[in-house]
């Protein structure tokens, strides 16, 4: 189902008015430069991908204010897109609850390392760290599985719609799709569940030696900094310099992901009262 709605979008993306607004121009080259990118995983291209939905759901918004979009979304009735702006605040939110859980359990760990030093506190602590991570990781799957399952739907149906009304429903479709992308792979990134097989886990053990900081201009570098924080605590025997520099680098990590997200979130609400008020009349 997936593929035909594809299909039927892109046979009639041919159909596009002649002379559509400057904003529509803008919007379409914006979001083809965040498809684009959407390949990448690091923490960085991550971030920066978050920094790029903001812009693109600035251009929707604008997009959702004139006159020609509003009698578009109106005629047609869809409350397809209500419904997609309501999934994507769930998994901002979800995403927002994972980075802050994550950060209090590390906090937890350092708290104990200063208190009491290495002794069994740290062990203890880790082990429940390592738990929490466990159901998190089957949270975070469970969520990814019911995407995959919505993205089978088809949004809209095409029949006896105009040009108009099809190229603004493509394009505010095409900006949810990107964006769903986008946080599944912030999910994905903070379970530590793509590409990372046990060999890979265990390599990352042995070169934890010399733990070193974030360095943006070496991204490519750097595995997963949820990997090597959960990789130093299955390390044997624990050692607290490896850990504390790896969750050092983690919590800086965190945090900018944190604003990135919360950023998101706010123009993600913007969204949707913008579309609340057009099919409100």
């Amino acid at each position: 189902m997936e593929t035909s709605s594809k299909i039927s979008m892109h046979n009639r993306s041919n159909s596009f008015p002649s002379a559509p607004h400057p904003l529509v121009s803008q919007f379409q080259g914006h979001l083809q430069r965040l498809k684009d990118s959407e390949a990448s995983s690091t923490s960085s291209s991550i971030s920066r991908k978050l920094i790029g939905l903001q812009d693109l759901h600035d251009y929707a918004d604008k997009l959702l204010q004139l006159p020609s979009t509003q009698k578009a979304l109106v005629q047609e009735c869809s409350g397809n897109l209500l419904e997609g702006s309501l999934r994507l605040l769930d998994i901002c939110n979800m995403a927002q609850d994972l980075l802050m859980q994550t950060k209090e359990n590390l906090h937890e760990i350092q708290s104990v390392i200063r208190r009491k030093g290495a002794d069994t506190g740290f062990a203890v602590e880790g082990g429940k760290y390592l738990a929490s991570r466990k159901n998190m990781k089957k949270a975070i799957q469970k969520a990814l599985n019911n995407l995959k399952a919505m993205k089978t739907e088809s949004f809209v149906s095409f029949s006896n719609m105009d040009n108009e009304t099809f190229s603004m429903l493509s394009i505010l479709k095409e900006a949810e799709t990107v964006t769903l992308n986008s946080l599944e792979s912030l999910l994905r990134f903070i379970s530590a569940s793509k590409g990372q097989s046990k060999h890979s886990r265990w390599s990352i053990v042995s070169k934890l030696m010399q733990p070193t900081r974030v360095n943006s201009d070496s991204e490519e570098c750097d595995p997963n900094e949820f990997v090597k924080v959960d990789a130093a605590l299955h390390q044997k025997p624990l050692s607290t310099e490896n850990f504390l520099g790896n969750a050092e680098n983690m919590e800086i990590c965190i945090k900018d992901l944190e604003v990135q997200v919360e950023c998101l979130s706010r123009k993600l609400i913007r969204t949707r009262v913008s579309l609340l008020n057009i099919f409100s009349y």
